[in-house]
């Protein structure tokens, strides 16, 4: 094998496998150990120029974080990076002073419709430039799907007033219960760019019997969620039946259960393991009392004169074929009837474009999905963007805010008159962390902990508030106790060839026999050579050059855990801790313009 390029900024951010996984790329040991210093408002800030919403995302993230969380691989479970985030957020200090000033305008002019996650990142990162930043939205608070399709018990509104507040705040101009109507009026309007954030505002119908006629007791689930959070609905008959499996279907069947429902089922086609909800969205929806009956087809609304008495249900099983591909085939059994007085269809979003006339430059799929350009985000009109839901399907806040970033960082470049398919290199810091011979700038021992749950709120109680928020959050020491299991992925094990004595005691002394001096060869051979074989080619091996001997060091980086007694033991001091800190570049940013990949 070559000798490992470190300082490509993909080498050690691909390491720093939580931040690689974000999709906008929040250094997360970073903010981690600043709340374990007891700093939550610069913790914040480090989220807030990354994620834009770090109280709301840390009660309502997806987390692809954790799953590729290094805590994860050496026992079962990660640490709880969306939760230390609120912790951030509710234990900051006011923070408004280090927010940037509204700057003078620059008579440049941009629409952005939606006022949801994606478009307020974009005028988060634009409105300090100095552009004209103007947000429609039908609605007449910001947060878009954040304000209506989440339920109060998980995201309180004055969280959403706080940090939509703070987008505002910048000088953006927000126009509520302004609806945009024509794209063609919207362009007839002279804007300099125009940025669509409108979501999948529309609820996937199911069209089996029965429909039409009982057609008053069943409801598209966010559309339901909708009326719900507006308080225009605040009740639902006492055996209600949720169609789906995704976090929609998991946010009607809890807030059924506080508006009247006592029976109330979630029923699925697929298994159980492949809902699409998020695992402890399940998680919770059961500790409510709410079964989910897997498997199950509906084939018939059943109903008398009109009134809605039931669901008929087909089973059905999996079956594979020779490809793995899953395919859903009747089980045999007989059909099932379930008595309900509601139903709530959540079986998906669709996008719904009908004020995009045809004949305004924008091109659209067979899928009638906007044509967009999966980098810059632009669509064939080269001054309009698309982005979150709107640009790519229904996915969850945090992709939302990273195309955010990545179109704001365009319509700047376009309006600045450079190459919007060039995008600039982030900044790369990485400095060591030696304080003395053995001694360290950060806390290096590694905690034996198990994750420490997140308090609640007891069900009893809970159940009868809507409005009461369910997960209380970490305390100041559950916070500190969690932020300890972080392993310091960012903090990089730097090997110098030239100091290398081969003593192999950094290979001795490496608690996960990461370390492995031996001759070099094609890597699916190396793997195999290792102290400890690798079972994980995804992730990378750090090759030295070659040593006196011929050798080469060879450390696998899937176990390493950061720890630093390589660098400890080490006498000639060719092991070093170096912190890694990628920035990553947003509109405005003043690093070099070459492209290369760094996400």
């Amino acid at each position: 094998m070559k000798p490992t390029d470190i300082a490509a900024p993909d080498y050690f951010h691909k390491v720093v496998d939580c931040q690689w996984a974000c999709p906008a790329h929040t250094p997360v040991p970073e903010y981690i150990r600043l709340i374990a210093q007891g700093r939550y408002s610069d913790a914040y800030m480090i989220n807030w120029k990354s994620n834009v919403f770090p109280g709301i995302l840390g009660r309502t993230c997806d987390r692809p974080c954790e799953p590729a969380c290094r805590r994860g691989r050496v026992e079962d479970n990660p640490v709880a990076i969306c939760r230390l985030k609120r912790v951030a957020a509710d234990f900051k200090d006011d923070i408004r002073q280090r927010l940037p000033k509204p700057s003078p305008k620059n008579g440049k002019r941009v629409a952005l419709v939606g006022g949801g996650p994606a478009s307020l990142t974009v005028a988060r990162d634009l409105a300090p430039l100095g552009y004209h930043c103007t947000v429609f939205d039908a609605d007449p608070e910001a947060g878009g799907m954040m304000r209506t399709q989440i339920p109060k018990f998980r995201l309180p509104n004055s969280v959403i007033d706080e940090e939509t507040g703070y987008i505002l705040g910048l000088g953006v101009d927000f126009k509520g219960g302004h609806r945009i109507e024509s794209m063609k009026s919207l362009l007839a309007e002279k804007y300099d760019a125009i940025f669509v954030g409108s979501g999948a505002p529309r609820g996937r119908e199911l069209d089996i019997p029965g429909r039409k006629e009982a057609a008053a007791n069943i409801h598209i689930g966010i559309e339901w969620l909708a009326n719900v959070s507006f308080g225009h609905v605040d009740k639902i008959g006492k055996r209600v039946i949720v169609l789906g499996g995704g976090n929609t279907a998991m946010d009607c069947c809890r807030t059924a259960r506080r508006l009247g429902g006592e029976s109330v089922k979630v029923i699925v086609r697929s298994g159980f393991e492949e809902m699409k909800a998020s695992p402890w969205e399940k998680e919770d929806a059961i500790h409510e009392d709410i079964p989910i009956l897997n498997y199950m087809v509906p084939v018939a609304f059943k109903h008398v004169a009109g009134k809605l008495i039931g669901v008929t249900f087909q089973k059905v099983k999996a079956e594979y074929d020779a490809k793995g591909r899953r395919n859903l085939v009747p089980s045999g059994e007989p059909d099932e009837t379930i008595t309900c007085d509601d139903v709530l269809v959540a079986v998906g979003q669709e996008n719904a474009f009908p004020w995009i006339e045809q004949d305004c430059g924008i091109e659209f799929d067979k899928w009638h999905m906007p044509k967009v350009d999966p980098k810059t985000f632009a669509s064939t009109n080269p001054k309009v963007f698309f982005g979150g839901d709107a640009a790519f399907g229904p996915k969850n806040i945090i992709w939302a805010v990273a195309h955010g970033h990545d179109a704001a960082l365009s319509i700047h470049k376009m309006l600045s008159g450079e190459d919007i398919t060039e995008r600039p290199l982030p900044e790369v810091q990485i400095s060591s962390q030696k304080m003395g011979i053995h001694e360290w700038s950060y806390d290096n021992d590694i905690s034996n902990d198990k994750r420490f749950k997140v308090p609640h709120r007891d069900k009893v109680v809970a159940l009868k508030d809507i409005r009461a928020e369910v997960e209380l959050g970490y305390d100041v020491k559950l916070a500190l106790g969690e932020a300890e299991r972080c392993l310091n992925c960012d903090v990089q094990t730097v090997f110098s060839t030239s100091l290398c004595i081969e003593c192999d005691a950094c290979a001795d002394i490496c608690p996960m026999d990461c370390i492995t001096f031996t001759g070099n060869g094609e890597e699916s051979d190396l793997r195999q050579r290792l102290k400890a074989p690798s079972a994980h080619p995804d992730q990378d091996l750090y090759v030295s050059s070659d040593l006196k001997t011929g050798r080469v060091m060879v450390k696998d980086e899937d176990v390493c855990l950061h720890c630093g007694l390589c660098a400890e033991r080490c006498p000639t001091g060719a092991w070093d801790m170096q912190k890694y800190f990628i920035d990553m570049t947003h509109a405005g940013s003043t690093c070099p313009t070459k492209s290369r990949s760094a996400a």
